[in-house]
């Protein structure tokens, strides 16, 4: 490949949607301002002067901001958009002040007087974008927000200096009309869609009618969730190629071929209906749709369509691929010439047997280079851009997804996270044009989340990771504790640093799993760093107790050390129902299911951020009417464990909350460790498929479950998880189980 090539395609991205029209600064500084003042009170905020101003940017397209003042003057903030005023802003009270902005608890006791900045300091972003969000956080995470919550999301974004964000909110109400248009009837589209709990997986086609249908109510609200401000790009979405099977109806001579079935699921929930590329009907339904969606929300120009997501395409010829991937992309230009594509590189990392050179080719080649935009999704265990020639030329966003599911459970890839963009940056004839974040679900780990945004201002990696958490550390708490600064490091050297093929970023401990005889119980760590991770935290918290983010660690520390509880408990069952141990596998057996997760379920209990009934309380606060309200819980109650009528991905998305625990996994483990006593008393094998039917009634009967729980804490966080360290950590330290 051409050096010169590769360089035209980047340029074009760096060029697209470079910075609004000037008339937009003043929009963009107000819009930052507000975010001072919600984020530090109008007080504090009157110490800040903030100003957007375009030629402020170090080359077009990198945003830049400048710090200055401080002292007995006010602190001078500029940006050359207003996301980099934020970023300058973020970088103020970060680096100056020790604060800290996260999901779950903010730490801003700003020092007074407020710091002076030495001089004047200038920083500009070594490439174009900051990308944040995957297609599935908009339903793992996103889905019963109203907008208060939407804000905070958006002041998070522009802090952390996110500049390019999906912006798919509201379309179903988009594609209603535009089937409505075509001529199929309202009860053909409510058939169609899903529930809002799995909106994400309709929209890229591997779903339809599961869990539906979407109340009129649901598109009303919607449409007002959209976001535009501070100078982000939003990511639109586009006509990807699939539609109904009614429009089979409506069009008899359509040209449509089946899809295969998706994540276990039968045809009556999955294997959607693809337009082939040379039908008539193509562009007329991906500019209908786009000319209402524009009309509606206006255009930054770039859209986001994934044909072929966790789906193999009809035919694997150069030729049928090159044609699908034409089809999206004229459809889009058919209504903005200037449309830019941006796609999901998951199809290429999920299906690498199908997707050869030949394959990749032919879909990266059908669109002109610099109107490509590739996320390298995965890029932080299993990058593509490296066997793919920097995607053939074509742009790409190196991106780290780290999460699936939403799942809780510490995990990260710090080493890798923090090397990886500058490889990218440094392959030959790179064409990477950013960094991103795309977890399929957020409020977990914040660690590593604050390292990836800080990445997306540096240039190269950051020199001492010991040294960055330690700082984490007592930025998050407000205060420098030995003891909790060591708890990080361990946290840096096991949870946080894994590699190779264990990277998954999905929690598979057997406690938020379906019980068998065959769970893995493997980990990349040492055990025994998480245990004196969890004591350093523990003995620092005379020190930090009062501190809502120190509260919210112990408590995820100490739910960790359940989970790896959990899992030696299990051998030992395991093992004594292999050797018909019955004494060994009631004594461990009742340890676990009688002992341990009621602990963890009340240890839970104790903070609003670990609640089932927080979680279920947003499905219902999302409702206008008590039945829609019913329906909107029961699709937040399938998706956190079933997940299909018949645990079609069971598990998947697992999360360890107060009330999840207590009558969903803790029934499992209960009946499982009832079936191998039996088994044991009786002297006959257990029988997993007969135990699978068995606990799907259990879990059916929590999915149908009208019982309510509470959505305010009970207990002391600090109090309970003492109590748990006290009567468990001297077994580890013995080797007592």
């Amino acid at each position: 490949m051409e050096a010169v090539a590769v360089a035209a395609a980047v340029g074009v991205l760096l060029l697209a949607g470079a910075g609004g029209a000037a008339g937009d600064e003043a929009r963009e500084a107000a819009a930052v301002r507000a975010l001072v003042a919600r984020l530090l009170g109008p007080g504090p905020a009157a110490d800040f002067s903030v100003s957007v101003e375009r030629a402020l940017a170090a080359k077009p397209g990198l945003d830049t901001y400048s710090l200055g003042g401080g002292g007995a003057a006010r602190v001078r903030v500029r940006g050359s958009t207003g996301v980099a005023a934020a970023a300058g802003l973020h970088r103020y009270l970060r680096d100056f002040c020790g604060c800290h902005v996260a999901w779950s608890g903010s730490q801003l006791r700003l020092p007074r007087p407020l710091p002076a900045v030495p001089g004047e300091l200038t920083e500009a972003t070594p490439n174009r974008y900051r990308y944040y969000q995957n297609v599935c956080t908009q339903s793992y995470s996103f889905v019963w927000w109203d907008w208060a919550r939407w804000e905070r999301e958006i002041d998070w974004m522009a802090l952390n200096g996110i500049n390019l964000a999906l912006a798919w909110s509201g379309q179903e109400a988009i594609w209603q009309r535009v089937y409505l248009a075509l001529g199929l009837t309202q009860a053909e589209i409510n058939e169609f869609f899903t529930g809002p709990a799995f909106l994400a997986w309709g929209r890229m086609g591997n779903l339809h009618t599961w869990d539906g249908p979407l109340p009129p109510s649901w598109h009303i609200k919607q449409l007002y969730l959209q976001m535009r401000s501070f100078g982000m790009t939003p990511v639109l979405p586009a006509f990807a190629g699939h539609v109904p099977e009614a429009v089979t109806r409506v069009f008899p001579q359509v040209n449509v071929t089946k899809m295969g079935s998706w994540g276990h699921f039968n045809c009556s929930y999955s294997c959607s209906f693809l337009l082939a590329p040379e039908d008539p009907i193509f562009p007329i339904i991906g500019s209908l749709f786009l000319r209402e969606l524009i009309k509606e929300f206006g255009t930054d120009h770039i859209y986001g369509a994934d044909t072929f997501n966790e789906m193999q395409p009809p035919s694997s010829e150069p030729s049928y691929l090159a044609a699908a991937t034409t089809a999206v992309y004229e459809a889009m230009t058919a209504v903005d010439t200037e449309a830019v594509w941006l796609l999901q590189g998951w199809l290429f990392q999920h299906q690498p047997q199908f997707w050869g050179p030949a394959q990749i080719r032919a879909v990266l080649g059908a669109v002109p280079r610099g109107r490509l935009l590739v996320l390298d999704l995965f890029a932080e265990s299993q990058p593509v851009y490296t066997r793919t020639a920097s995607f053939q030329g074509q742009p790409f966003i190196w991106c780290m997804l780290h999460n699936f599911g939403g799942n809780h459970g510490l995990f990260g890839a710090l080493e890798a996270v923090n090397g990886g963009p500058e490889a990218a940056r440094l392959f030959p004839n790179s064409t990477m044009v950013g960094t991103g974040m795309a977890p399929e679900g957020i409020s977990q780990n914040e660690v590593v989340y604050s390292l990836m945004a800080e990445l997306g201002w540096r240039k190269d990696p950051v020199p001492d990771l010991a040294a960055w958490v330690t700082s984490f550390a007592a930025r998050r708490y407000g205060v420098s504790h030995p003891d909790a600064g060591a708890a990080w490091r361990l946290l840096l050297r096991s949870v946080y640093n894994c590699s190779g093929e264990a990277c998954r970023g999905h929690n598979r401990s057997p406690l938020v799993r379906r019980p068998s005889l065959q769970m893995n119980t493997s980990i990349w760590y040492n055990r025994s760093d998480v245990f004196e991770a969890w004591r350093l935290l523990l003995t620092s918290a005379p020190s930090l107790a009062t501190s809502p983010a120190f509260r919210y660690d112990l408590l995820d520390l100490t739910r960790q050390a359940v989970q790896e509880l959990v899992s030696l408990y299990y051998e030992e069952a395991r093992s004594a129902y292999l050797s018909k141990e019955l004494a060994s596998l009631l004594r461990a057996g009742g340890v676990l299911a009688y002992e341990l997760l009621p602990a963890l379920d009340e240890v839970l209990a104790s903070d609003s951020r670990f609640l089932l009934g927080s979680w279920l309380e947003q499905a219902r606060a999302a409702a206008v009417s008590e039945a829609e309200a019913d329906f909107y819980e029961q699709n937040s109650r399938y998706q956190l464990t079933l997940w299909g009528p018949e645990g079609n991905i069971l598990d998947y998305a697992n999360k360890q909350l107060a009330g999840l625990v207590a009558n969903y996994y803790t029934p499992r483990w209960r009946l499982f460790l009832e079936a191998l006593v039996d088994s044991v008393a009786q002297g006959i094998p257990f029988q997993q498929h007969q135990f699978d039917k068995n606990v799907f009634q259990l879990e059916q009967a929590f999915v149908l479950s009208k019982q309510r729980y509470p959505s305010q804490p009970r207990g002391d966080t600090v109090d309970l998880a003492k109590k748990i360290f006290l009567k468990y950590y001297p077994r580890w330290v013995a080797g007592s189980w």
